[in-house]
């Protein structure tokens, strides 16, 4: 487990999370984006991205903040997400998270945002804002 604790940074934006027809084309406006997330499985096609660009065909859970953990994180670090959807379980905050090569991003929604904070910091995490 993760003995030294974090510094994450809160996005300011607003993003979502849709799904897609898994036989869907990925939106080409998607590559313009800074920050996305795409991910294909036999049974969908889920998107992450910046809520304000989502047609109104798309399915999507709207209102999601990111908190980033700054990195890069070294792969042999075991139970940083652990913890932190630990901590936020037990507050009964739900999350959902994507991994990269370097990070963690930790998707909260918006109404929830100031008390995960909290959360996060009354546990020695530190966090800034963007």
């Amino acid at each position: 487990m993760l003995d030294n604790k974090l510094t994450l940074k809160l996005l300011k934006d607003k993003y979502s999370v849709c799904r897609l027809d898994k036989n869907n084309e990925i939106p080409k406006w998607i590559f313009d984006e800074e920050i996305f997330s795409i991910t294909k499985t036999e049974d969908e096609l889920s998107i992450v991205c910046l809520q304000d660009k989502i047609s109104n065909d798309i399915i999507c859970e709207k209102d999601w903040k990111i908190l980033k953990i700054e990195g890069p994180l070294d792969f042999s670090l075991v139970g940083i997400l652990s913890k932190i959807s630990t901590l936020m379980a037990n507050n009964k905050i739900s999350i959902f998270a994507i991994s990269t090569y370097d990070t963690d991003y930790i998707l909260i929604k918006e109404e929830s945002v100031d008390k995960a904070i909290k959360v996060l910091e009354s546990n020695s995490y530190s966090i800034f804002y963007q």
